[in-house]
């Protein structure tokens, strides 16, 4: 193996992969043999892999990965340990461009989704929690800022250069292929070293040029300045929301922390979350799922009478591993002590930490916002209502502040950085039900549920439409939401998981995907209401990436999103609705004329929660008819 990278001419796109395969080789031998010598041969190898600036990004991501794990369990406090992982997500994200598909992408990070959450576990521990956000926010949601353009990601360069984007694109595709071929450049022929040498100036020059396009881009092009770079934190604290704070909650299996970025702090303020761990995460996040399954929380509940009889086998049953006795997931209360777990071992201490004091909710101080981004497992819970529902200590979430999500920093920071009226023109609500769509269960309520908003609406003079059933198409209802700022969707809707771009509403006559949406211009895109099914529920094996409908709309332009996280009943469903536009429309100034303003709208959700909250007890089956609301955005 010395002898091949030795005869390999420095340029060549199979270096990479040599040297590569050389530090695994010396990296077995320094194990069994227990010599520290070869251990640093072998991180050298994989450093000059992957900073050599050729070959396939693919094998140099690989090389990256094994530098920075290598530097950072042998020797943590190495200058060396942040560039390995500085390099590595650098990678990770050039790798995200590459693919010609979004399945191909979603295929590529899943092979390395647990690399943000090392390099975040990573920065945390060194003390240094700006280096763990800029690595979370390069190495996370990468599919859905491609497309929405808000950080330097291929996708958006043809706005701004087709030529120089297309260049770009035709490079990196092939520095990709570069090194497919296997010949083995040990006793090689004559014409076959020169062959290999001619190769690896062609590609030494191939890199040149990638080199050329990345600076042309970063030094010509508005707003790319840091195109395949990570954004700095300094950057990234520039456009802070100033009503509250936003919580980043990192979990790995070395350590879980939260990062919260406060308006005003010119640095990250770093929560440790001692009592929490990355298998408690996957812990309550499986029983939470197992559940949803079991009770058959997966779509809107249409007819289904959600007031039958409670079904008492409420634990985990069928192929799940029902919980031992002492498990404190055990049958009959798995949400209540999910949502405790979460309360006393994230969020209190988190709410602890920023000085949140418990307020009334007939209290005339607004209460704070919040804005949770989690990564990994904890994706997949219910942050926004964690708390203790039983009991002389009951106390929750929902007494301290609004809470909001956000896929990541960058989406809510763009949103801050680029707030602006609405045209008065545009302004205004779009609403349609689609109970009866063929093949699908009939969804009564959503009928209900418009024209009950419409009535609201219409009283307070605001622009709006109503349009039910057949009465809209999937291209009417696209005029629509150019035509007016806000919408709210009572349907059904599913989500593809391998290709969210796929993802659909259902109407009468055909599917309204995710990618007919964004391809629209909704420059004065508002509120979206999904009254719909699990239009925040993501892929376990993706949960870096966000992959749900939620994510897609703040893609595609909204500001914010109403989604829930599993499935609604048509007996709650409207109620909520109702009392969420009572809240906004309540909220209405003179000057705002006939237009309809969202802004409020996490503030509008919380209230309509509250609303059935006080109509319910805190039974699991009143907990899962609540908790499923969720807001995203600003």
């Amino acid at each position: 193996m010395h002898r091949a990278v030795d005869l390999t001419p420095a340029g060549h796109p199979r270096l990479p992969l040599l040297l590569k395969n050389l530090g695994l080789m010396l990296l077995d031998r320094s194990i069994s043999a227990g010599c520290l010598w070869g251990l640093k041969k072998a991180i050298a190898h994989y450093m000059s892999a992957a900073t050599c600036g050729y070959g396939p990004p693919s094998i140099r991501l690989q090389s990256a990965r094994l530098w920075a794990g290598l530097t950072y369990k042998y020797d943590p406090d190495s200058p060396q340990t942040l560039t390995a992982f500085d390099t590595a997500i650098q990678l990770m994200s050039l790798i995200a461009s590459l693919g010609h598909t979004v399945q191909h992408r979603h295929t590529l990070l899943q092979d390395v989704s647990d690399l943000p959450g090392k390099a975040a576990a990573a920065g945390c521990s060194l003390g240094r929690a700006d280096k763990a956000l800029e690595w979370l926010e390069q190495g996370r949601c990468l599919v859905w800022t491609q497309l929405s353009n808000l950080r330097t990601q291929l996708a958006g360069l043809p706005t701004h250069n087709e030529g120089l984007a297309q260049r770009v694109l035709d490079v990196s595709r092939q520095l990709e292929n570069a090194g497919s071929r296997q010949e083995s450049h040990i006793d090689m022929s004559e014409s076959e070293k020169i062959s290999a040498e001619d190769e690896a100036r062609a590609h030494l020059e191939l890199a040149a040029e990638w080199n050329e396009l990345l600076n042309t881009v970063r030094s010509t092009i508005p707003g790319f300045e840091n195109f395949l770079q990570p954004s700095p934190c300094s950057t990234l604290l520039q456009h802070l929301p100033d009503t509250g704070p936003i919580v980043v909650i990192s979990v790995h299996e070395e350590r879980c922390d939260a990062i919260a970025l406060i308006a005003g702090l010119d640095e990250p303020f770093h929560i440790p979350l001692l009592n929490f761990t990355y298998k408690k995460a996957k812990t309550y996040s499986n029983a939470l799922s197992a559940l949803l399954v079991q009770k058959e929380l997966r779509m809107r509940a249409g007819e289904m009478n959600m007031d039958d009889e409670e079904d008492t086998r409420i634990g985990l049953t069928g192929r799940v591993a029902r919980p031992s006795v002492d498990n404190p997931l055990r049958d009959g209360v798995v949400v209540r002590n999910i949502l405790g777990a979460l309360w006393k071992e994230v969020v209190k201490p988190i709410l602890d930490a920023l000085g949140f004091s418990r307020l009334e909710s007939s209290s005339e101080t607004d209460f704070p916002r919040i804005w949770w981004c989690p990564t990994g497992p904890v994706s997949f819970l219910p942050l926004h209502a964690a708390g203790i529902y039983r009991g002389k200590d009951s106390d929750n979430i929902l007494n301290y502040a609004v809470s909001s999500y956000t896929p990541s920093v960058a989406v809510l920071a763009d949103r801050v950085k680029n707030d602006r009226p609405i045209d008065r023109d545009v302004s205004g609500l779009f609403l349609t039900s689609q109970p009866e769509v063929p093949n699908l269960p009939k969804i009564s309520g959503t009928t209900k549920e418009v024209r009950l908003i419409h009535a609201k609406v219409v009283e307070h003079g605001v622009r709006v439409l109503n349009l039910e059933g057949n009465d809209v198409t999937v291209d009417t209802a696209l005029e629509h939401m150019e035509r007016f700022s806000s919408i709210h969707l009572a349907c059904h809707a599913s989500q593809d998981q391998n290709d969210p771009l796929q993802s659909r509403f259902r109407f009468h006559d055909g599917p309204l995907e995710l990618s007919t949406i964004i391809r629209k211009n909704l420059k004065n895109a508002d509120l979206a209401f999904l009254s719909a099914c699990q239009t925040s529920t993501g892929k376990e094996e993706l949960s870096e990436e966000v992959v749900h409908l939620a994510a897609g709309m703040l893609a595609a332009g909204y500001r914010r999103v109403v989604a829930t996280m599993w499935a609604i009943g048509d007996k709650h469903a409207p109620d909520v609705a109702t009392d969420f536009y009572d809240y906004l429309l309540a909220q209405r100034v003179e000057a705002d004329g006939s237009g309809f303003d969202g802004s409020k709208s996490a503030y509008a959700l919380h209230h309509a929660i509250q609303q059935l909250r006080q109509r319910l007890d805190n039974s699991e089956k009143s907990l899962l008819a609540w908790i499923p609301y969720v807001h995203f955005g600003f």
